[in-house]
């Protein structure tokens, strides 16, 4: 009888703490999140989902790959998602075609652009000058990381139009596989697509694009103007696990933090998790707030003019939303 009592009396008390996990699960706000690509270069945000960050501040985040820019804001435009992952020159055309609702950036991550030159040269000794009259595997036209490797080109004397090849119609995320199918001279990739050809045998990095370009506001996150009016406190509590996430990568070595954001890449060994983390940590690649300067996006549309993307400069009170990342910088 006494046995049966305690069998009991564990099943209530099991059945209670499941409940009450579902009740704290229920009152949590359902939140979409589109990435532009899923990448180490973003790892305070995985470690925010994987440290339960969002879940403290009341948060259930759904994270969605868009598989690159334009597709990623055609989410947060569409009311796909709430909140959009990308380059914040996305922003800038959706304000600049006269949208009533556009997009407002209001936390930026990373300072650096994240992608590499891959030569498949294996033995080259790397100059700028290399490039002439080879072929090189870019990106889309008046996205980032075409318009940022069309900057450094510029800025070490070559013609874009002249000296070199650069293939732009292959689709984001399938670059590297056409590069390893012997497409062209050169690639610009992501992590961990240029380890992985390192990995491969198929090419080496040469050149850091985040290093040769300097401080660029690469990627931020956004949402339309009408969703932050609305849900203040949604965007503050998301900026805040972003700012925690910020904080244990900037307050931690690249081991600790690949050994956070494993799960998120369990296709990616441990060896080569470290390899790439410390490739971004040594590259000043994170910011250690979210506040999204004027001084930055000024250089962002230096970049999109330079690259004739950009029709006419836009207002960085309206484009810009620093409030919630000041107060996350405050609460820290």
């Amino acid at each position: 009888m006494k046995r049966k009592l305690i069998t009991i009396l564990i099943l209530i008390t099991m059945t209670a703490t499941l409940l009450a996990g579902c009740k704290r699960k229920d009152k949590l706000v359902e939140i979409t999140l589109n990435e532009v690509a899923h990448s180490i270069f973003y790892a305070p945000m995985y470690v925010a989902f994987e440290k339960g960050y969002f879940e403290e501040e009341g948060l259930n985040v759904k994270l969605v790959n868009g598989l690159g820019a334009d597709k990623t804001m055609t989410a947060v435009i569409s009311g796909d998602c709430q909140i959009g992952f990308m380059g914040s020159e996305a922003s800038v055309y959706v304000y600049n075609e006269g949208a009533e609702d556009y997009v407002v950036n209001f936390a930026q991550l990373t300072q650096r652009a994240g992608n590499f030159l891959v030569s498949r040269d294996m033995n080259e000794e790397f100059k700028w000058d290399n490039v002439k009259g080879k072929t090189v595997v870019g990106g889309r036209a008046g996205g980032m990381p075409q318009m940022v490797f069309e900057y450094i080109l510029k800025k070490n004397g070559i013609d874009i139009e002249k000296d070199l090849e650069i293939i732009q119609n292959i689709d984001f995320g399938l670059t590297a596989q056409a590069f390893a199918a012997d497409i062209g001279d050169y690639t610009v990739e992501f992590e961990p697509a240029a380890t992985a050809l390192e990995i491969e045998g198929a090419g080496k990095v040469v050149a850091s694009l985040g290093i040769e370009s300097g401080m660029v506001p690469y990627t931020a996150f956004s949402a339309k103007k009408s969703y932050i009016d609305k849900n203040p406190e949604n965007i503050q509590k998301f900026t805040n696990a972003i700012q925690k996430g910020l904080e244990f990568v900037v307050t931690h070595n690249p081991e600790e933090i690949a050994d956070v954001i494993a799960p998120q890449f369990k296709e990616t060994d441990k060896e080569t998790l470290i390899k790439i983390t410390t490739r971004y940590y040594e590259q000043d690649t994170w910011k250690d707030n979210l506040i999204f300067e004027e001084e930055s996006l000024d250089l962002l549309e230096n970049i999109l003019d330079d690259a004739g993307e950009l029709s006419k400069r836009v207002p960085y009170s309206d484009v810009i939303n620093t409030d919630f990342a000041t107060k996350a910088k405050e609460k820290k």
